[in-house]
C-alpha cells in the first residue's frame, strides 16, 4: 500500500499526461503479479473491476462517522474540515495527520476486506470492517482508502492512462491493451494478458458490457460535412433510456449507458429470446403508447423498481418497446469493424424474422445534403422524438469515444430565468467555493424551488458568485447557505416532471446555467404559471386517454 499511495501523491502532483503514464507504469512493473492486478483496479478509483456488479455498500455518512472515532473529532470539526478540503479522503488525512504506521499494509489485504464489506448487511458490521482497515495504516493509506471506497481517486488518473501504462510496462501495442480492456471489462485480466502477452487470445464475451459509441452534438444541418463518398443515415433521436442487449441461448440481459445491469424491464427478455443466435444489441428503451413514444417522465416511473417489486400494473399502464439501432455482435463474430452500413443491414435481417412487436428497428433515412436533413429532423419532432442522429455509412463502432462520425441534432432546450436562493460548497478543484445553485420560480409573493445546478459558469464567475453570496448569506447551515434572493440566471434543461423535491412540485431535467442575468430584476423572473406550461406542452397524450 505504501508504493501505491507514493505513485498516487506523484501522480497528482503533475499534470503531464506523459508523466502520469511514467509513474503508474513503475508502480505496475515493481510488483509482483498479483498485487499488480490489483493496483490497476485501485488506480481506476474503482473497488473492484467495471465488469463486476459487486458493491461495498458503504455511505459517506459511515466513512465520516467512523473517521471522526478514529481522530476523536466532533462534528463541527468534520463539518469545517470538509468545507476545507471538499474530499473525504482529504479530511481523514488532515483529522488524522499524526497517524503513522510500521506496517506495510498489503494490497491483498484492502482487497480482502472490500470482499467483506459486500457480504456484510449490518451497519454495525460494516462500521468494524472499516476500524479494521484503517487500524493499521497511516493517514495517508487511510485516505487513498477512502477515495477508492467513494469511486474517485481525484488526482488526474482515467482508466485510459492506466492501459497506456499497462502498455508502456509490459511493451504490449497501446491499441491491443485497449481493445482487450474493453471486452473483458476487467482492467486487471488485461494486466494479466499484457503480462503473459496473451493480449491477441482475448475474445469477447457475452454478458460483460463494452462502451457505447457516443455522438457529438450539432446546433445546424449546416455544421455537418458530407463525405465524398458514402452515405449519410439519419435516424430518429430518442429521449428513453440507452441500452445494450446481450442475448444467447443461456438467459437475456441489458445494460445501461454507465454499464449496469437495467432490471427493471423484464417483459422486454421474453421478446429478445425469441431472436436467434447470440446477439448484443445497442438501441433505445421507450416508453410507448399506440404509435407514439411517452415522455421520458412517464418512463421514469418504471425506474429503480427492482424486478420482484414491480407492481402487476405497471407494464400495461406503461408499456416498453425497444428501438433497435445497432447490431455489435453474432453468433460469435464481433462486428466492431464491420461498417455501419453493413451492420445496419444485418440488424434489419435479423428482425425481419421477429414476430415481436416490442422490439423494432429504428426507422433512418438516407440524406446526401443538408436539404434532405432538414426534413428528416422536423419528421422526427413531429413523431415525437428528440430530433436526429446522423451517421456515416462508412462509420466503424468505437466504444466510448465521441466523434464526427455520429452527430446528433436536437431541438434546442427550453430555458428560463430564475433566482438564485440557496448555495452549497463544491467539491474536489472546486472545494471552498460556492458552486452549486439551487434556484426558484416566482408564484405570486413566494419564491418556490424547482432545481440545482453546479455547471455552466466560468472559475472567475463562480469565484465572484462565493465572495458575494458569502455576504448576502441569510442562514449558514454549514455546507449549505440560504442567500438573498438577488442573483438572476437563466437555464437550460431538457424537460420538466413533476416532483415532491422542490416546493415548485416540479423539477427541471438536467439544468445547467446558460448566463448570469443582472439585467433582469427578479420581479421579471419566470413563473409556477410558465412552468406550469412548458410541462404541459411536452406531454404527448392525457393521461386518461392512455
Amino acid at each position: 500500500m505504501r508504493r501505491f499511495v507514493e505513485t498516487c501523491d506523484a501522480v497528482g502532483a503533475t499534470t503531464k499526461k506523459l508523466a502520469k503514464v511514467a509513474l503508474v507504469s513503475e508502480l505496475l512493473q515493481s510488483l509482483p503479479i498479483e498485487e499488480a492486478t490489483l493496483a490497476a483496479i485501485f488506480l481506476t478509483g474503482r473497488a473492484f473491476s467495471s465488469r463486476e456488479e459487486r458493491v461495498l455498500g458503504v455511505g459517506g455518512a459511515q466513512l465520516a462517522r467512523v473517521v471522526a472515532e478514529l481522530a476523536n473529532a466532533n462534528e463541527a470539526d468534520l463539518g469545517r474540515t470538509y468545507r476545507e478540503h471538499g474530499d473525504l479522503g482529504d479530511v481523514a488525512e488532515h483529522l488524522l495527520n499524526k497517524r503513522t504506521s510500521t506496517v506495510d499494509v498489503s494490497l491483498q489485504y484492502v482487497e480482502e476486506i472490500f470482499n467483506q464489506l459486500v457480504h456484510a448487511r449490518a451497519s454495525a458490521q460494516k462500521a468494524a470492517l472499516l476500524k479494521n482497515l484503517f487500524e493499521p495504516m497511516s493517514a495517508a493509506e487511510i485516505k487513498y482508502a477512502i477515495k477508492i471506497i467513494t469511486g474517485d481517486l481525484r488526482i488526474g488518473l482515467k482508466e485510459n492512462l492506466v492501459e497506456e501504462a499497462i502498455a508502456k510496462a509490459f511493451a504490449r501495442p497501446l491499441d491491443t491493451v485497449r481493445r482487450a480492456n474493453m471486452l473483458t471489462g476487467d482492467i486487471s485480466e488485461t494486466l494479466r494478458a499484457a503480462a503473459t502477452d496473451q493480449l491477441t487470445n482475448i475474445q469477447m464475451q457475452l454478458f460483460h458490457p463494452i462502451g457505447f459509441m457516443l455522438a457529438s452534438p450539432v446546433e445546424t444541418a449546416d455544421e455537418i460535412e458530407f463525405p465524398e463518398h458514402g452515405i449519410l443515415f439519419a435516424e430518429e433521436k430518442y429521449d428513453g433510456i440507452r441500452a445494450q442487449i446481450h442475448k444467447s441461448s443461456t438467459g437475456v440481459k441489458s445494460f445501461s449507458r454507465t454499464l449496469d445491469e437495467i432490471v427493471e424491464f423484464p417483459e422486454l427478455h421474453a421478446s429478445f429470446a425469441g431472436l436467434p443466435g447470440d446477439l448484443i444489441l445497442d438501441g433505445e428503451i421507450l416508453a410507448w403508447h399506440g404509435a407514439k413514444p411517452l415522455p421520458f417522465t412517464e418512463l421514469q416511473k418504471r425506474l429503480g423498481r427492482k424486478q420482484k417489486q414491480l407492481d402487476l400494473w405497471m407494464s400495461d399502464e406503461i408499456p416498453v418497446r425497444f428501438a433497435a439501432f445497432d447490431l455489435l455482435y453474432q453468433d460469435g463474430e464481433l462486428l466492431l469493424d464491420t461498417p455501419l452500413a453493413e451492420r445496419r443491414a444485418r440488424l434489419e435481417k435479423l428482425l425481419a424474422t421477429s414476430s415481436a412487436s416490442a422490439i423494432y428497428t429504428a426507422p433512418t433515412r438516407t440524406c446526401r445534403s443538408a436539404d434532405e436533413i432538414r426534413p428528416a429532423f422536423l419528421d422526427s419532432l413531429a413523431a415525437g422524438h428528440e430530433g436526429i442522429v446522423v451517421k456515416q455509412g462508412t462509420s466503424l463502432y468505437t466504444p466510448g469515444r465521441r466523434g464526427q462520425s455520429w452527430l446528433k441534432l436536437k431541438e434546442p432546450f427550453a430555458t428560463l430565468d430564475v433566482v438564485v436562493t440557496a448555495v452549497e460548497y463544491g467539491h474536489g478543484k472546486r472545494h471552498g467555493l460556492l458552486s452549486d445553485y439551487t434556484f426558484s420560480v416566482r408564484n405570486g409573493n413566494q419564491l418556490l424551488t424547482i432545481g440545482k445546478a453546479y455547471s455552466g459558469l466560468t472559475d472567475a464567475e463562480i469565484k465572484s458568485g462565493t465572495e458575494y453570496f458569502l455576504q448576502h448569506t441569510t442562514e449558514d447551515q454549514g455546507f449549505k447557505r440560504l442567500v438573498e434572493p438577488t442573483v438572476v440566471i437563466e437555464v437550460a434543461f431538457n424537460n420538466i416532471q413533476k416532483s415532491t423535491r422542490h416546493e415548485s412540485g416540479y423539477a427541471l431535467r438536467f439544468p445547467r446555467i446558460l448566463r448570469l442575468r443582472p439585467d433582469k430584476p427578479v420581479e421579471e423572473i419566470d413563473t409556477l404559471e410558465r412552468v406550469a406550461e412548458l410541462y404541459a406542452k411536452q406531454i404527448t397524450l392525457p393521461k386518461d386517454t392512455r
